[in-house]
């Protein structure tokens, strides 16, 4: 498990970024699996949700997941809709004690997020679709609604470096055509590809939106003891890939 220093001086909220350890799932799954979407078995994923409520100290039904779809969509969790156990979004927010709010990851950047001043809690799911599609600009605007001073922090948590996100052209030409400046988180690859810089991408946007950043600078590619990674399954030829999950609680 991963702690973020800035989130951890914050004594209204627990959180991790929790590792691939310590579960109970095997093989390709091994060992804290905790996608919902993957073909382990949904008894190991149960238990490997419920180490999850045991350390962020909440009730099973009290943690909320997301059906995510790298789209630009920000649920706000409130006493209306506490039934839901799953969203359909990339991102949440809640001011909700002992609501646990969590993203799964395998490569995308998961980012935690507290605001001090109206005790509000985040989590979004940034792939690179939506933070070019404005889930991270999307989730900063819900807590404004609440309050139009917020002094935010967020942990941008692990995901897949630079060095291991090749693509192609056509990714680079999309990007670049939404902004010239864009091409600062490119650098040259093999023939006809590009590596693309996804955690300084993310890092920017939350810094133009004047948000405080913690980065924990850990790549899921590269590190196969602690994290899932879907190019790295891929590139493997395995037939899935388990997920990691991060979360945060106001306590």
């Amino acid at each position: 498990m991963f702690t973020s220093k800035k989130l951890k001086k914050q004594k209204n909220i627990k959180h991790f970024f929790f590792s691939r350890k310590k579960g109970f799932s095997r093989g390709i799954y091994k060992s804290l699996n905790c996608g919902l979407g993957s073909k382990d078995s949904k008894f190991k994923i149960k238990k490997n949700l419920n180490f999850v409520f045991k350390k962020l100290k909440i009730k099973e039904k009290n943690l909320k997941l997301m059906y995510q779809t790298h789209s630009n969509k920000v649920s706000v969790i409130t006493k209306k809709n506490l039934g839901k156990k799953r969203f359909d979004s990339d991102a949440m927010i809640t001011t909700l004690k002992g609501i646990g709010i969590g993203v799964l990851t395998a490569d995308c950047v998961p980012i935690l997020l507290y605001e001090n001043k109206k005790k509000i809690v985040g989590c979004i799911h940034a792939g690179w679709r939506g933070a070019f599609l404005g889930i991270i600009e999307n989730t900063i605007k819900k807590f404004s609604k609440i309050n139009p001073n917020s002094k935010i922090i967020a942990c941008v948590g692990p995901c897949i470096g630079k060095k291991n996100y090749e693509v192609d052209l056509k990714f680079y030409k999309k990007l670049t055509s939404q902004s010239k400046s864009n091409k600062i988180y490119f650098s040259a690859g093999r023939i006809n590809k590009k590596l693309f810089d996804l955690r300084k991408f993310v890092c920017d946007k939350l810094k133009k939106l004047n948000v405080e950043i913690d980065n924990l600078k850990y790549d899921t590619f590269q590190d196969k003891n602690n994290f899932f990674s879907y190019r790295r399954s891929k590139k493997l030829k395995e037939l899935d890939f388990g997920r990691n999950i991060s979360a945060i609680v106001l306590i």
